[in-house]
């Protein structure tokens, strides 16, 4: 994974997540890193950014839970035909802690990764 965690701006934004939605945060960095450990991970937009050549995926928290940014509808796996009440428009997908208690990590694995896939 090609990031720092000890960069003062990321310090910052994950210090600052509320502890009841930090759980979500942390299960959906996880997966994002895993699936694409070489990753560049930074703070854009003033929020975490993983980048992976070309592609983006931003992942910012909210008070409904956390906001997905950079998707792309051929490449999520279904997630959004399972899920379309979490597609809050073009590129957003909308996800509160109580959703996610529902939604199985290998869901997650082909939104968050496959937006990241060359």
């Amino acid at each position: 994974m090609s990031h720092d965690e000890g960069d003062e701006r990321w310090q910052e934004y994950v210090s600052a997540i509320s502890p009841e939605q930090r759980p979500l945060f942390d299960r959906l960095h996880r997966i994002i890193v895993a699936e694409h450990p070489d990753a560049e991970v930074t703070v854009s937009y003033g929020m975490p950014a993983y980048r992976m050549g070309r592609r983006r995926l931003n992942v910012g928290v909210w008070k409904h839970g956390v906001s997905v940014y950079g998707w792309r509808a051929d490449r999520d796996g279904g997630f959004v035909s399972r899920h379309p009440n979490l597609s809050s428009g073009r590129g957003t997908i909308r996800i509160s802690a109580q959703d996610a208690a529902g939604i199985p990590d290998g869901e997650l694995r082909a939104l968050l990764g496959g937006a990241l896939d060359p």
